[in-house]
């Protein structure tokens, strides 16, 4: 069963994208779009009211030679619903909302009626200032005053924000040399412990000479850490203690021989291993 939709396009084995002619349009080409009328309006042309989310089919264009720091405006046409008389608004970055440019007036403006109020107590305040001296004084001192209490309370953010810093920084290097502390103290335990080790070795494992003169013999005997050291001679069997009195009384037989040749004026030469 076929889709009702169909998403797949077919394109022939010969279709060659780059063969496409492109349409050449003009730079600044107006595109027809769907919109609601952002503001409540009156036509000037008729005075029709225009509530705000009113649908349009409207054209819409880049403004040339007008940006909002680097933001392009956008103006759009549109046309009365009774006269059919062409009204433009354009997009407003500035103030985040739209402003009616030609054909309707915008009913209400937020901050324009914000800009009217601000203006009018200014003007007051001034025709107040010079029919009245004395309030035009009292008004230099409250605006002193405001300006002084607004630097007191920045100096006092700024010494904050440096003794925070200040806090900060004494913390983060406190906490370095402890850890240094910390990492000298655990190589000096470890290190005390390897030489208590050390010591502990030597004292369990000796070595400990058996016999005299040139027969003398080294032997090594594991001793107990906890007992009495035994002595040495308790240690070794009744045939090892034999056989070492029998080494250290045995006369030297080729010593003698030797004496005995060389009192008879033979030289004795030793042959050399090639």
């Amino acid at each position: 069963m076929s889709e009702r939709k169909v998403l797949n396009k077919y394109f022939p084995p010969d279709f060659d994208p780059d063969l496409i002619p492109r349409r050449k349009q003009p730079r600044n080409s107006q595109q027809v779009v769907r919109l609601m009328a952002p503001f409540s309006m009156r036509c000037n042309t008729c005075g029709e009211y225009i509530y705000k989310g009113k649908k349009f089919n409207a054209r819409k264009e880049t403004v040339e030679g007008e940006d909002y720091y680097g933001i392009k405006i956008f103006r759009f046409y549109i046309k009365c619903t009774l006269c059919s008389a062409e009204i433009t608004f354009k997009t407003d970055p500035k103030n985040t909302d739209y402003a009616a440019e030609h054909g309707a007036s915008r009913n209400f403006e937020p901050w324009r009626e914000e800009q009217a109020v601000e203006e009018e107590d200014r003007l007051a305040k001034l025709e107040e200032e010079e029919n009245n001296p004395m309030k035009a004084l009292e008004n230099r001192t409250t605006d002193s005053k405001r300006e002084m209490d607004i630097l007191d309370a920045l100096q006092d953010i700024r010494a904050r924000n440096a003794r925070n810093e200040r806090v900060g920084n004494s913390v983060d290097l406190l906490e370095r040399i402890g850890m240094e502390e910390i990492a000298n103290e655990e190589d000096l335990e470890k290190k005390k412990l390897e030489e208590e080790d050390e010591k502990l070795v030597r004292e369990v494992f000796s070595k400990i000479p058996q016999g005299s003169g040139e027969s003398s013999e080294v032997m090594t005997v594991k001793r107990k850490a906890d007992a009495v050291e035994p002595s040495v001679q308790s240690l070794l069997s009744d045939s090892t203690r034999a056989l070492m009195d029998l080494k250290a009384t045995k006369p030297d037989l080729k010593r003698k021989k030797v004496e005995a040749k060389n009192s008879l004026g033979i030289k004795v030469v030793k042959k050399k291993k090639v």
